[in-house]
C-alpha cells in the first residue's frame, strides 16, 4: 500500500515537470502608436533613456526608487540603473546597445532582483508623413524550464503589451501636447 502511494505521489509531482517540457520558454511583444510629430524629433526623444522616466509605466511604479546613470545618454553604452524596495520594480539596469540613427534603438534590460534575467528591448520610429511618426516598442523575454510552467497561469505577453501601450499613450500625449518641445534635451520629470 505504501509503495503504491509513493508511486502516485511521484507521478503527481512529475506531471508538471513533464508538462513544462512542452510549454514555450520565450515570448515576444510589440506595440505601436502613431504620433503627430516629425520622425527626427520623435527618435531624438526616444533614444534618450532618461526620457523613459516621463512615459514608461515601469519607471513610474515607485516614485521613491533610486536611479543612477552612467555614460552619455542617447549614445551606445549609456546605462540607466534602478533600485526599489517595491517587488514589482526591483533592482536592475538598462543599457543602450545599438543605435540605427533615426530608425531604431536597442536596449539590454538586466534584471537583478527579485529575479535575474537579461532581456532585449527596442524602440523604432518610421515616418508616416512629414509630421507623423509610427513608434513601435518591442520586448522579448523568456522563462527557463521549469519556471515556464508560469505561462499556464500568467499571460506575460498581454501584461507587458498593456504596459508598453500605456507608455506609448503617455509618449504621444507628451510629444503632441507641446509642439515647441525641444525633444533632444528633455530631462526626466522629478517624482
Amino acid at each position: 500500500m505504501l509503495k503504491k502511494f509513493s508511486i502516485v505521489v511521484a507521478v503527481i509531482i512529475a506531471i508538471p515537470f513533464i508538462a513544462a517540457l512542452f510549454i514555450k520558454q520565450e515570448y515576444s511583444v510589440i506595440t505601436s502608436m502613431e504620433i503627430n510629430r516629425p520622425v527626427n524629433e520623435v527618435f531624438e526623444y526616444v533614444k534618450h533613456l532618461k526620457n523613459q522616466d516621463n512615459f514608461s509605466v515601469w519607471a513610474q511604479m515607485d516614485p521613491t526608487m533610486e536611479k543612477t546613470y552612467k555614460g552619455v545618454d542617447g549614445t551606445v553604452g549609456f546605462v540607466s540603473a534602478w533600485k526599489s524596495n517595491n517587488e514589482q520594480v526591483g533592482v536592475g539596469e538598462q543599457e543602450i546597445i545599438k543605435i540605427d540613427e533615426g530608425k531604431r534603438v536597442d536596449f539590454e534590460l538586466r534584471f537583478i532582483s527579485p529575479f535575474e534575467a537579461t532581456e532585449p528591448a527596442y524602440m523604432t520610429t518610421e515616418a508616416m508623413g512629414s509630421d507623423s511618426t509610427k513608434v513601435s516598442w518591442g520586448f522579448r523575454g523568456h522563462l527557463k524550464y521549469p519556471m515556464n510552467l508560469m505561462f499556464l497561469f500568467i499571460d506575460f505577453e498581454t501584461l507587458i503589451e498593456n504596459d508598453l501601450s500605456q507608455g506609448l499613450d503617455k509618449l504621444k500625449l507628451l510629444l503632441e501636447s507641446d509642439k515647441s518641445i525641444n525633444t533632444d534635451i528633455i530631462e526626466p520629470i522629478d517624482h
